[in-house]
């Protein structure tokens, strides 16, 4: 493994917390070997449904989507796709949703049939790999939580605090000062993800903002100046654990 493959795996914003956040440096060097990159622009797609997927990913930044459109144009968001987080799934060909940029997408990609054949060769890729499905299946429970039975505020806060400590993860705040979203989501993004109306999510946003929850900087940055009152608006307990 040359030292600049050591360099850049080293400063990679996803290293501890990706697929790769096990390995030792020769299954880095495995990785390195089936490994490109991909970048998209907001609003491109990455995949279609249905579409024959040659690789598998992580996103090193940006926020991609999950979609699903029903037939007379309705679209839900059914999940969102951050840092870290994983795309496609071995032994699959395709995927059952489109797969489309939110922001500016940096994908980390490993030829497919190569990196199957790692997951079962490799203990520290299939075993993180694994952690990470599992972690995937707590959130999509949790989110059937806060589509089914939460309130429209409630489901706000709750899409707040989830993007936030995830962003939180990968860079602490400043103690004491206020947390801060730059959403990559516009409303109408917004409204497609939670089930609701444009006109919805703008007066919820208001609401808190009236209320002192947050506070706005033009139509997407958003102060949180207390962390533990999000998560009560978001109905959850302080410690945030269930939305992690």
């Amino acid at each position: 493994m040359t030292s600049t493959m050591l360099a850049e795996c080293a400063d990679c914003p996803i290293r501890h917390r990706a697929v790769c956040a096990l390995c030792e440096p020769h299954e880095l060097t495995l990785l390195e070997d089936i490994k490109y990159y991909r970048q998209f622009a907001p609003g491109d797609t990455i995949v279609w449904a249905g579409e024959k997927l040659d690789f598998v990913a992580s996103v090193v930044t940006g926020m991609a989507a999950l979609n699903r459109t029903m037939e007379d144009g309705r679209r839900q968001i059914t999940g969102l796709l951050l840092p870290s987080d994983f795309l496609g799934r071995p032994g699959r060909s395709s995927v059952r949703y489109d797969v489309s940029a939110i922001s500016d997408v940096s994908l980390c990609c490993f030829r497919r049939k190569p990196f199957e054949d790692l997951v079962e060769s490799t203990p520290h890729i299939g075993q993180r790999l694994l952690e990470m499905s599992m972690d995937e299946l707590d959130a999509a429970r949790e989110w059937m939580l806060v589509l089914g039975r939460k309130t429209a505020r409630e489901r706000i806060a709750s899409l707040l605090a989830m993007i936030l400590q995830r962003e939180t993860q990968a860079k602490p705040a400043d103690a004491g000062s206020a947390l801060r979203i730059d959403l990559p989501l516009s409303r109408e993004g917004i409204a497609d993800c939670l089930g609701m109306t444009l006109e919805t999510v703008s007066r919820q946003l208001s609401h808190l903002k009236r209320d002192g929850v947050i506070q706005l900087e033009g139509r997407r940055t958003v102060l949180i100046p207390d962390m533990d009152q999000l998560l009560l608006e978001a109905a959850d307990d302080a410690d945030g654990g269930v939305l992690d």
